[in-house]
């Protein structure tokens, strides 16, 4: 069979040194943004001169604009603050609420495991092999209760970190912009990397910290301590459920109150700061789009690579006990964060921006990059970290695997995940024939727009099932489950990358917003629109990536859940299972009908109140009166923190009642459609929803004869354009990016359930 080169000692090494790499970097990142300094020293502007390899020489600074203006630094600083605060005060009062759900479902986590053998402290017979004895199934409660803990924590830390930078650098991006569009650019992608490589390090750490925990106790027995690391990813998995869903609703509630009134009733510009609605909207901003994704990417890492542990773990690695082949998924990730801290040197030192049409290119440069550097990389990993030939565990078979098919499995996925990117590009960003139509149909108004703007998202949805189909024959027959697995993990290799260049775009679009409130020249607000405009569109990209991931996530995680459950073939004509295939296609339109009403309840009490304010409070539309932002603020937090709950409570609860009371092979059909339906409609709601953003914004940037022939902004092609974005916006940041949350979720709590499904499961099927 042949052994791995990389020995043991050097696995131990190698994963946790790359880990700290990882965080030393983004603590690094940090260090170099925190140099702009929110004061109103003169050329407080983080750095050396303009000849520094990461400045930008004078003929890029067109004017060094308010540079001595001491009360715009004051307003950028205080504008900061109040969103920081209203972010924090956000996640503390969300996590509140979402710490009481995660105990008490670790309760039920115990309960439900340790039940399998009646709480009983003896040993049993190992699962997949009779004759051996594995440690009882109390311990894989205790264990598996202590891993969702543990995964839980991590992710809420991984997106309370990222929402902390975000809210820290979006002022000093304003600040730089004053210097020319280049600088602003390093800064906001800087910061965006801090919390790309915070998370996927942290993510990398924790996990091998509670393998080599858990290993003291359960010693040889492999099968029982992958089995219980596997509520590492539910416990990641729920936080970024709840995250999500009412970061979601936060952001949208506040953005679609904020347009509608603002825009479309009041002809004011985004982010005017005599919209009450709109500190709500940058607050939103950073609790839904970088809190709730991070969370979400923590969450599929999390899940793939326990989904790859798993199946190896009753293979030919955990059989055998060859620790560095068994280690593999998270050799995949060490090696990952080194490639993409090369690829964020290509953005930041080796390469300058220096022109707007350069920013684009360079944010999807970092992809390319990335993604060959990572092909090279894991042609390594796999050469040094894995036998020539082993076996996989196969639905009660053994099938024989090569070390080039395992390279070929991580390869595909990896490349699935840039084609994916790229298609999502093109349909999202408006420098492109399908946003341009969307933009032309508001000619005749939003009704048009609108049926444009679904057909674009149906179309969008052809070519990534296509590259994900693809992925999943390829890996599934070098590999099996574990092929597919590996695959996931490949797609989420680059997530440092990944998030460095989705948190980009909130930081970038927050920018803007305060540009807009601390009254700076509209030269600075449209250097600011242009970096947001390409956030925009990479934000897009790494929705597309989190889908497609999730489907081989839980692809992967629906087999182990087959094996672990004991079901030989999921037969769809069995009734049993048609029965949960069809309930479970249904249950994506159930949970985005739940979270489009409620960013619409929201969206309602916004808009009221926003009118209020306009209609009651004397000089708010000549500027001589203040709004009140903090009663916007609360409508979002309440509404949000209320409404996330059913949505929730719809994911979670599922597995657990279909699995008890109708048994495991109706489980695994709604595992099937759920997946099925859900992606598809992710991937639809996500770039429908993008389309109308860039198509408005290709409208008001007025950047070609074109999109001048349909503005300027107040004209009745733009305020369809705004209506057909309101639309889109909960499509885009709250349904789209949820559903992916929901597919995973749903099949790694089936995982970590199955012991007590198969035991005690189908209560109704046995009394009928």
């Amino acid at each position: 069979m042949g052994a791995a080169v990389l020995s043991e000692m050097a696995t131990e090494i190698v994963v946790p040194v790359c880990a700290v790499i990882g965080i030393a970097f983004s603590l690094v990142q940090w260090l170099l943004v925190s140099r702009v300094k929110l004061t109103s020293e003169r050329h407080a502007s983080g750095g050396s001169g303009s000849n520094n390899k990461n400045g930008y020489s004078d003929y890029l600074i067109e004017e060094e604009e308010g540079i001595n203006d001491h009360s715009v630094v004051t307003k950028c600083a205080d504008i900061q603050t109040a969103i920081s605060e209203g972010a924090t005060s956000f996640l503390f009062t969300e996590y509140q609420y979402v710490g009481i759900f995660m105990i008490a479902f670790a309760i039920l986590i115990f309960l439900f495991l340790g039940s399998v053998e009646g709480f009983s402290t003896k040993s049993q017979p190992c699962t997949y092999d009779k004759e051996k004895a594995c440690k009882p199934a109390l311990a894989t409660a205790i264990f598996s209760t202590v891993s969702f803990l543990l995964g839980a924590f991590t992710s809420v830390l991984s997106g309370f970190l990222g929402m902390k930078i975000a809210t820290y650098a979006n002022a000093r991006t304003t600040l730089e912009a004053r210097k020319g569009v280049g600088k602003a650019f390093i800064i906001a992608f800087r910061s965006g990397a801090v919390m790309g490589f915070l998370l996927a390090a942290n993510g990398l750490l924790v996990l091998y910290i509670a393998i080599n925990l858990f290993k003291l106790y359960y010693g040889d027995d492999w099968e029982g301590l992958f089995e219980a690391i596997t509520g590492y990813g539910l416990g990641g998995s729920s936080m970024a459920l709840f995250g999500r869903v009412g970061g979601g609703i936060y952001t949208k509630a506040a953005d679609v109150g904020a347009d509608l009134v603002g825009k479309v009733e009041r002809n004011i510009p985004e982010d005017d700061p005599r919209n009450p609605a709109v500190i709500a909207d940058n607050v939103g901003d950073n609790v839904g789009d970088i809190a709730g994704m991070g969370s979400d990417l923590f969450g599929s890492y999390a899940e793939s690579s326990c989904a790859a542990l798993v199946v190896a773990s009753i293979s030919s690695f955990g059989v055998n006990h060859e620790f560095t082949a068994m280690l593999y998924p998270l050799l995949i990730s060490s090696v990952g964060i080194l490639v993409c801290l090369i690829t964020t040197l290509f953005a930041t030192d080796f390469f300058e921006i220096k022109a707007v049409k350069e920013i684009e290119p360079a944010l999807k440069k970092q992809l390319i990059i990335s993604t060959v550097l990572m092909t090279v990389g894991i042609a390594i990993v796999t050469m040094i970290g894995v036998p020539s030939s082993f076996t996989i565990y196969n639905f009660g078979a053994q099938k024989d695997v090569k070390n080039w098919q395992l390279f070929l499995c991580v390869g595909v996925g990896l490349w699935a995940g840039l084609i994916i990117g790229f298609v999502t590009e093109y349909y999202t960003s408006n420098a492109y024939s399908p946003v341009q139509d969307v933009a032309d149909s508001c000619r005749t108004g939003a009704a048009t727009n609108v049926i444009f703007g679904l057909a674009l998202g149906y179309k969008s949805v052809i070519i990534p099932i296509f590259a994900i189909a693809i992925s999943i024959f390829v890996s599934f027959s070098f590999a099996a489950m574990y092929g597919i697995a590996v695959a996931a993990l490949g797609m989420l290799s680059t997530i440092a990358t990944g998030l460095a260049i989705d948190a980009y775009g909130p930081i970038s679009d927050n920018a803007g917003g305060i540009a807009e409130m601390a009254g700076m020249s509209h030269r600075i607000r449209e250097r600011t629109d242009a970096l947001d405009a390409a956030g925009n569109t990479t934000a897009a990209i790494g929705k597309g990536f989190a889908i497609g991931s999730a489907a081989l996530v839980s692809l992967a995680l629906f087999g182990a859940f087959v094996s672990r459950a004991a079901i030989s073939n999921v037969d769809v004509l069995t009734p049993k299972v048609f029965i949960g295939l069809i309930v479970g296609a249904m249950l994506p339109y159930w949970f985005s009908a739940m979270t489009m009403k409620s960013v619409g309840s929201a969206a309602l009490k916004m808009v009221e109140e926003v009118r209020r304010q306009f209609n009651t409070i004397p000089g708010l539309m000549e500027g001589l009166a203040k709004p009140d932002y903090a009663t916007c603020v609360k409508i979002s937090t309440d509404a949000s923190i209320k409404e996330m709950i059913p949505p929730g409570a719809l994911v979670m609860l599922t597995p657990l009642i279909v699995g008890t009371f109708f048994g495991v092979e109706t489980l695994s059909g709604v595992l099937a459609g759920a997946l099925v339906s859900g992606v598809q409609i992710a991937i639809s709601a996500s770039n429908t929803g993008g389309a109308w953003d860039n198509a408005k914004k290709y409208i008001e940037a007025g950047a070609s004869e074109h999109a001048r022939t349909l503005g300027p902004k107040g004209s009745d092609p733009h305020k369809a354009a705004v209506i057909g974005d309101t639309v889109g916006d909960p499509l885009k940041d709250t349904s789209g990016p949820s559903l992916n949350i929901l597919i995973k979720l749903m099949a790694v709590e089936s995982l970590v359930f199955a012991p007590f499904f198969a035991t005690h499961g189908g209560l109704l099927f046995k009394i009928f």
